[in-house]
């Protein structure tokens, strides 16, 4: 789970919703400043959203790009019905749409993060002429699986069976945070369109491994990681960046979510790859 340091809105960015072509979505975003370089999207992870990024939008506008993050269909504060089509590829096509609303670039850079890598690796693969590059932030090849400390099996069995509230805070047994955040936190799981977040955890158990498709397009891609990162395997993560032509970029003061735990490490470390395409 992506965690806050802060639900301020820095200045400059942007609250919106957005109606797209395929559904609504809430979104954050934030214009470059001084001379334009390009157009960034970053698509958020499972039980996340658009505040996962809030720290660094100033920042890669600082640098000349728009940036755009959103609310993924039946996250947080963009609706998501029943019978709504969730799949991977249906995700990757909602993304694609917020960008064709929002950013001018016809070609973006895309940043996935945690489950949203399984979103942007799909984006490209069905799109390669439209991203300029692929960046994969803590993110996997595919599924995460089931385990002790995310027992995702139990979770997507007890989605529309129990209260989002209960399943959250049981899994925040024992975790201490500030109020505020701790507050955020239950209110964002619980908004929650239960059948997305469950077929996003879903996704989690059982996604197919694409890296080769991905690796095929010839987008350039950049992945990096949080020293203490708890998802998925470092090893794999490694692996992953090999296939895909590159080595994996470690932020050691980061965890599973650098750009909220340590964004200006983060988006320096991005800055060249971002500058040199």
């Amino acid at each position: 789970m992506s965690v806050p340091k802060t639900l301020e809105i820095p200045e400059g960015v942007e609250v919106l919703r957005a109606e797209t072509s395929r559904s609504e979505h809430a979104v954050h975003r934030a214009r470059a400043a001084g001379e334009r370089r390009g157009s960034i999207l970053l698509v958020p992870g499972w039980t996340g959203s658009k505040e996962d990024f809030t720290p660094v939008l100033p920042l890669l506008a600082g640098l000349g790009f728009d940036v755009v993050t959103f609310d993924q269909r039946g996250q947080y504060e963009s609706p998501g019905d029943p019978l709504d089509d969730y799949s991977l590829e249906a995700l990757a096509a909602d993304a694609l749409a917020v960008a064709d609303e929002l950013l001018e670039d016809e070609r973006f850079h895309l940043l996935g993060h945690s489950f949203g890598g399984l979103v942007a690796q799909n984006l490209t693969i069905a799109h390669p002429q439209r991203v300029r590059t692929l960046t994969l932030l803590c993110s996997g090849p595919g599924a995460l699986g089931d385990s002790p400390t995310r027992p995702l099996k139990r979770i997507a069995a007890a989605i529309g069976k129990v209260p989002l509230l209960d399943i959250h805070q049981l899994r925040e047994q024992g975790i201490k945070r500030p109020a505020q955040i701790t507050a955020f936190l239950g209110k964002r799981f619980s908004a929650n369109a239960p059948a997305s977040l469950k077929a996003m955890t879903q996704h989690l158990l059982d996604a197919p491994d694409r890296v080769d498709e991905v690796a095929a397009t010839g987008v350039p891609v950049w992945v990096a990681r949080g020293e203490a990162d708890d998802a998925w395997p470092h090893d794999a993560q490694a692996e992953m960046a090999e296939r895909l032509g590159t080595q994996i970029v470690i932020l050691p003061s980061a965890a599973h979510s650098p750009a909220v735990e340590a964004p200006d490490e983060f988006v320096d470390d991005w800055r060249d790859f971002l500058l040199s395409h």
